[in-house]
């Protein structure tokens, strides 16, 4: 890998469910540069644009609040722009640009390595880099915070994937994560093990929630979770279901999304 000595970080506001309320937009300027997840066109972003003159633009993820700004920065300057293999269309659809370039696993794109990370969202990738001083960096998108947890409850979202995905990267062991919100992240191990151990807690409660007879979702998220919900409610019960479908095939719990009961299987 190319190292780097130059790392823009802009953190944008956005209309995001991150507690921060803002996306953070990266420049990372090499041999070669690279404008990543362009949340929104700011005046920040378009100074670090003008400065840096990005060979490369692509995103995390093609979620709203890391994609709107990218068009705008396609088309203003005579980047690259990549997508992952096979979410060609699902990129145009979301960004109103076509990919020219597309990367899978190992794959360089411009200065970075893309590091497969589905789970928040099957498109999910992460990025990693050497930096100058010899420490390894990878910009994780929405797979890792520094405080709270992430939202797996989206559409395409899978639970199995993300745990996968953040031990796949602490394989890694980067010395510095630099998320898609909040701050950067010098202990990265610290911060996967904090989410993982979250996350088995929370299926540890739903399981706990079966086990006292809960059955339709809704109950499962009261029992699930010992806190006030409010303002939050809708993003904890698809949190719930995606541990629920995680368990289902792994054929510990008995899920049927019609009628959205769950039961455990063989009276775990």
């Amino acid at each position: 890998m190319i190292q780097q000595t130059d790392i823009t970080r802009i953190s944008v506001p956005t209309d995001t469910v991150a507690t921060t309320e803002q996306t953070n937009v990266y420049l990372i300027d090499g041999d070669e540069s690279l404008l990543l997840d362009p949340a929104a066109r700011h005046p920040e972003v378009d100074a670090a644009v003008e400065d840096h003159d990005p060979d490369h633009i692509t995103a995390t993820h093609s979620h709203p609040d890391h994609i709107r700004g990218l068009t705008a920065y396609a088309f203003e300057t005579d980047a690259t722009v990549w997508a992952p293999v096979g979410y060609e269309n699902r990129f145009a659809q979301s960004t109103g640009v076509y990919p020219a370039r597309t990367f899978r696993e190992s794959h360089r794109v411009g200065p970075m390595t893309a590091i497969e990370t589905p789970g928040h969202a099957s498109d999910h990738t992460a990025f990693e880099v050497d930096l100058a001083d010899g420490r390894s960096a990878i910009f994780t998108g929405d797979l890792v915070v520094d405080e709270g947890s992430v939202v797996v409850g989206g559409p395409d979202a899978d639970m199995a994937a993300y745990l996968d995905s953040l031990r796949r990267v602490r394989e890694r062991d980067p010395d510095v994560l630099y998320p898609g919100h909040g701050p950067v992240i010098d202990d990265p191990i610290d911060a996967i093990d904090r989410l993982v151990d979250h996350r088995e807690a929370r299926e540890q409660a739903v399981l706990d929630a079966l086990a006292a007879n809960a059955e339709e979702v809704d109950e499962i998220v009261d029992r699930a979770y010992e806190k006030d919900l409010s303002g939050v409610y809708d993003l904890a019960r698809k949190t719930v279901v995606a541990h629920i479908r995680k368990l289902d095939a792994e054929g510990r719990v008995r899920w049927d999304p019609e009628t959205e009961q769950a039961t455990l299987v063989g009276g775990q």
